[in-house]
């Protein structure tokens, strides 16, 4: 009788044995299934953070280095900073306005826009040109032309452009 109540007790432990390690091997598991997704929300937040952060610094480059860099622009969108030149703007048709803008070193960049621009859009006027130059030319191909029109731009950056009679802005 002794025997089978060690044999008893025996199978008792080695039952509550494994049930202890499959109460265990089972928190583990939940254990890295929670590491894992904690991973991929931090992985996701970090994600949209540098997209957002990225995508909220805006650069663009001027006339001068944008054709000091055409071979590597290629035909990818930028945007593109400059002067529109004085008697250089005319329209082939209702929507399309072909101009050249000029930069600090005297180079000119001639530019078509495709679409309305806006009102404040004029000669001698400092523009920054959303688009991408055209095949191995070049010329310009614009999408969107964004007026600068407040003073505080230029005093922020003095030199950055000159107009065409040569007066830093």
């Amino acid at each position: 009788m002794n025997q089978i109540k060690v044999t008893g007790t025996n199978t008792q432990a080695a039952m509550d044995e494994n049930a202890s390690n499959e109460v265990a091997r089972a928190r583990r598991e939940t254990r890295r299934r929670l590491r894992l997704v904690f991973f991929v929300i931090a992985l996701a937040i970090g994600f949209l953070l540098y997209k957002t952060l990225w995508g909220a610094v805006t650069y663009f480059k001027t006339v001068d280095q944008a054709l000091s860099s055409r071979n590597i622009l290629g035909d990818a969108d930028f945007q593109l900073e400059g002067v529109v030149l004085a008697h250089s703007i005319s329209r082939p048709n209702a929507t399309t306005v072909d101009f050249v803008i000029g930069g600090s070193a005297h180079h000119k960049i001639s530019v078509t826009n495709s679409g309305e621009p806006p009102e404040l859009f004029q000669a001698n006027v400092p523009v920054v040109l959303v688009g991408h130059f055209v095949g191995a030319s070049d010329r310009f191909q614009s999408d969107q032309i964004l007026v600068k029109h407040s003073n505080s731009y230029i005093a922020a950056h003095p030199g950055r452009v000159r107009a065409p009679n040569g007066s830093v802005r």
